[in-house]
């Protein structure tokens, strides 16, 4: 049983026949078999003496060989009788023979395999006389059959090979873009993608060139990827891709052929896939099916690894965000605010210098508050100057690329530091610009949108925790504010001699009171009596360093330490005060103070010791007669 299997296997291509459909073959195929046919057949004698010729169904001869080697029966004068016999046999399928004048013909019907449809004639020509009996011809007829199933049979296996070759190239070529697919999906960088798309083209197309135009993103370094620029679009086939949406391609002067096939996702079209293949290259290079296939599926996979590098980038902007808004509300001091939003900024955006400046309402300019840049410390800028003016106008925020090729304004921060890129944004508190942060960089274009768009988020944040900080200072200025002559709170003065006793080595007190400042208020009333007390205490905060300390200490008793300073300083600034208040006031009034002092190496180093001395002093002034200073004891 699996020997007549294998019998039957290696057999099966003897049997095969023609059909129907092999009709437009059969000219070649009896061309090519009556050319082997005569080739074995030339030492018959009435190959010697006449002349044969194979004829197909349409009676056009289509070889012919014999006695008269320089001519075909179809060019000779006997044509016509040639074609009386043909035609007969067509008709009849049977054999001929006849003699006309000085020639005698036959013909014999060829049929095929394992049917009787016919499908050659075999015409046989001589002389008259000449005798070849239907036996004889049609032994040569059959021997011309298996002439030409030996052709058919091997021109049948080598269409066989070339379809099996061209399906195992088929295949291998789905096997190959499958491979590429799912590397290319595999991916999930921008940057690996587009290479991985190149290098899979490159290898599947070995004899083409491969670029990739991109709408964004523009990749440099690789000679492959170049920026798309649409310029006579009407002739430029990549931009019309890229325009349309579809698949393009031309032929230039040289015949070398040039597809352009947009690179798109679900989102958008990217950019455009271009593939130059050389004139005169494999037709399988022309596969426009398998460069869309492809073109497709990395125009997906680009997408994908764009919308992942976007979720990345986004989710490392909240992580920023969410650590700044938490290191910046750890602190309600303004300047460590600035200080710590300068030092990320610079970190996060890799910038060469940032500067944060806040407007100052009441100077009515922008003052440096934070900077790497030593020179710039402590500057002020007027809101019409520079990039923070236009962004004081504005309200919005702005990037530069090239501040030396565009030099919209002026500004110092770029001359003096040699920047070229700029990002900046304005800090907003209670819908007004209170501030403004500047980002810059020495390079040109180095920062992008994304950074553009990421620090207004920051700002927003920054402004919220320099409000909050604001917001904290005000109230607590409040609270160690007397609201009527804006000196300090009495218990803000003991808290601070307190922590002063507990560092420095001496330091002095002033306590001053009004003369007769009840008559006063029932002189002029408590309107005046209230603009004596703010007279006064204007007096005191101009006579005194930034460091000493002025507080109401009740009624119209002032209070002023002085740390680090002992008595007879002490004594100068009393007396200037002393001097300022009967010469400034309006109306004009007196003041007495009591001045006392400690040292470290006193007994008893407390507040409630220093004022009691001190008021101990101011109380003998008074009954001096007031209008004098008097220093209390040192015991």
């Amino acid at each position: 049983m699996v020997n007549d299997r294998k019998e039957r296997h290696s057999i099966w291509l003897a049997n095969e026949d023609i059909h129907d459909a092999d009709e437009p073959y059969l000219p070649a195929l009896l061309e090519e078999a009556f050319l082997e046919w005569s080739a074995e057949a030339s030492g018959m004698t009435a190959f010697r003496s006449g002349q044969y010729g194979i004829y197909g169904k349409d009676a056009k001869c289509h070889g012919s060989a014999g006695a008269s080697e320089s001519s075909t029966l179809a060019g000779t004068g006997i044509e016509e009788i040639v074609q009386t016999a043909v035609r007969s046999v067509l008709d009849n399928l049977a054999f001929y023979s006849m003699e006309y004048g000085e020639w005698f013909v036959a013909g014999t019907p060829i049929f095929r395999r394992h049917c009787d449809k016919l499908f050659a004639i075999l015409v046989y020509v001589a002389p008259a006389g000449t005798q070849l009996g239907e036996g004889e011809l049609g032994a040569q007829a059959l021997h011309y059959r298996g002439c030409f199933y030996r052709v058919f049979e091997r021109v049948y296996v080598k269409d066989l090979l070339l379809t099996q070759e061209r399906s195992s190239r088929d295949s291998n070529r789905r096997d190959e873009l499958f491979q590429a697919a799912k590397r290319l999906y595999d991916q999930i960088d921008v940057t690996s993608v587009l290479n991985e798309m190149l290098r899979s083209l490159e290898t599947l197309y070995p004899q083409s060139e491969v670029y990739l135009y991109l709408s964004q993103d523009y990749v440099e370094g690789d000679p492959r990827i170049r920026p798309l620029v649409f310029k006579n679009t009407a002739h430029d086939i990549v931009a019309k891709a890229f325009l349309d949406g579809n698949p393009a391609k031309e032929k230039d002067r040289d015949g070398n052929t040039r597809v352009a096939i947009p690179l798109s996702g679900k989102q958008a079209a990217y950019g455009v896939l271009c593939i130059i293949i050389s004139a005169g290259k494999r037709s399988d290079e022309l596969d426009l099916p398998a460069f869309l296939l492809i073109a497709d599926t990395a125009g997906s996979a680009f997408e994908n690894a764009k919308l992942y590098e976007q979720s990345n980038l986004l989710i490392n902007e909240l992580r920023l965000i969410n650590d700044m808004t938490k290191r910046l509300n750890q602190s309600l001091k303004l300047r460590e605010i600035f200080q710590f939003a300068t030092t990320e900024l610079l970190t996060i955006f890799d910038a060469d210098y940032c500067c944060v400046l806040q407007l100052n309402p009441k100077k009515d300019v922008f003052e440096v508050k934070s900077s790497n840049i030593p020179s710039m410390a402590s500057e002020t800028f007027s809101p019409e100057y520079g990039f923070c003016g236009m962004i004081y106008r504005t309200k919005e925020p702005l990037i530069i690329s090239d501040y030396w090729n565009t030099r919209v304004v002026s500004s110092r921060l770029m001359d003096n530091t040699g920047s070229r890129s700029l990002i900046a944004a304005p800090i907003f508190g209670d819908g007004e610009v209170i501030g403004v942060i500047l980002v810059t960089h020495k390079q040109q274009n180095f920062f992008s949108y994304e950074n553009y768009k990421l620090l207004q988020v920051m700002s927003t944040h920054i402004g919220l925790a320099v409000t909050n900080a604001s917001l904290h200072a005000e109230v607590r200025r409040m609270v160690i504010t007397d609201n009527l002559t804006g000196l300090h709170a009495r218990h803000y003065l003991d808290e601070q001699i307190q922590r002063r006793q507990r560092k420095d080595p001496f330091g002095s007190l002033i306590l001053v009171d009004i003369d007769l400042f009840k008559r006063v208020n029932d002189t002029y009333g408590h309107q005046v009596g209230d603009r004596i007390l703010i007279q006064v205490s204007r007096i005191i905060a101009g006579a005194i360093r930034q460091d000493d300390i002025a507080a109401r200490w009740g009624g119209e008793e002032l209070a002023i330490y002085l740390p680090g300073v002992r008595t007879e300083q002490a004594l100068r600034v009393a007396e200037r005060i002393r001097k300022q208040v009967a010469e400034e006031t309006e109306p004009s009034v007196t003041v007495s103070c009591g001045v006392s002092e400690w040292t470290f190496d006193q007994e008893k180093v407390s507040v409630e010791s220093l004022f009691y001395r001190a008021d101990m002093a101011l109380y003998e002034a008074k009954n001096k007669g007031r209008n004098c200073i008097i220093v209390g004891s040192s015991t």
